[in-house]
């Protein structure tokens, strides 16, 4: 009996929700008493997974799966799961994963669980807690089937250190031509740019920024701070940006550290995408725009005038300090300069307080 865990790849490189789900994947296990197993497709050193809990990893290299496949990659997951005689699967909650977990559940057999945000709250009866209604509530689900299928929610477990002896070992799963019904004809990918889905802090763009031509000014700050560039959905309707941009309910969910929003007012659609990250910074002329009752901070103003001072202040702090910018909003902007008023922001019984100096 043991935990089994599906540790995304790209490119042979491990990617950062496959970190997570190892973590929780072995908090999972501590709670039944048992080990921690991954299975990997065409990735390359295993031993990265032990040191988040991993025990065991059943490898895959089959360049018939080198395009994501869904019910292939399925077949694979569950062929692993039933070897090892899985208690609990564990997913995360990327676009592949959350299309291979429910096949893998009916493979299985088993009760599914998606968008869970933290460890089991007990294992007899088996109870998770789950976000619902786009982040605005949570709710207890009970699974009672033998095997349990689960599909973490970005960012919401965190990524926990936990050195452990690997094993690896090679496992070759028996596919057949269904699981190939569906061709790949061609994998397009962005290149030289930070992954949204895999982004601690995101920058994204509005029609408040006017226009194609000054969106070289959000992709500076994004530059500067390491972070994703993204847009919301009206940006991308009218060709501004890619469509790969769009975040939101209807585009890409995020889940960072750092969300911040240049000249977006706020749809709900957009909000719902957005919400789960950790801290929400909006710079929008219009005070009343919907984004300023969930921001943890807000600034009045016009990101056209802001988002430069801001990213020259950046500049300067990381030429005179040798560490990363943090990601804590406080770190980055107390030292920045916006206008000559503070600006107070009145935000869940508390008054953030900008302090500035032109």
């Amino acid at each position: 009996m043991s935990v089994v865990l599906y540790a995304e790849s790209s490119d042979g490189k491990f990617k950062k929700v496959a970190l997570e789900v190892a973590s929780y994947a072995k908090a999972v296990a501590d709670a039944l008493g048992t080990q921690v197993t991954a299975v990997t497709i065409n990735a390359s050193d295993a031993s990265e997974l032990g040191k988040y809990g991993v025990n065991k990893v059943l490898q895959v290299q089959n360049d018939a799966l080198q395009a994501f496949n869904a019910k292939a990659y399925a077949d694979v997951i569950q062929q692993a799961a039933r070897q090892e005689g899985a208690q609990v699967v564990v997913f995360s909650s990327s676009t592949d994963s959350l299309y291979v977990a429910p096949l893998v559940a009916v493979a299985l057999e088993a009760g599914m669980a998606s968008n869970v945000v933290a460890a089991p709250v007990s294992t007899a009866p088996f109870q998770v807690k789950r976000s619902a209604f786009s982040q605005k509530a949570f709710n207890y689900t009970t699974i009672n089937t033998a095997v349990k299928v689960l599909s973490i929610s970005k960012n919401s477990f965190g990524i926990h250190e936990n050195a452990t002896s690997v094993t690896a070992e090679a496992f070759a799963p028996q596919l057949n031509e269904g699981d190939f019904a569906t061709k790949v004809a061609a994998v397009e990918k962005a290149s030289g740019q930070v992954s949204i889905a895999d982004a601690d802090i995101v920058v994204s763009g509005g029609r408040g920024l006017k226009g194609p031509e000054n969106w070289h000014i959000l992709e500076d700050l994004a530059t500067t701070l390491g972070a994703a560039t993204a847009c919301s959905k009206p940006v991308s309707d009218i060709g501004w940006r890619p469509h790969s941009e769009h975040v939101g309910q209807t585009g890409k969910p995020v889940a960072s550290n750092l969300y911040i929003a240049l000249g977006i007012s706020g749809a709900i659609q957009h909000i719902a995408g957005i919400n789960a990250s950790k801290v929400k910074v909006v710079i929008n002329t219009d005070p009343e725009a919907p984004f300023f009752k969930v921001a943890d901070y807000g600034i009045v103003g016009d990101a056209l005038e802001i988002v430069p001072r801001l990213t020259q202040k950046l500049k300067e702090f990381k030429a005179q300090n040798s560490e990363a910018i943090p990601t804590k909003v406080y770190t980055i902007l107390t030292p920045f300069v916006f206008s000559q008023r503070a600006l107070f922001f009145l935000k869940k019984h508390r008054i953030f307080l900008l302090f500035c100096k032109l």
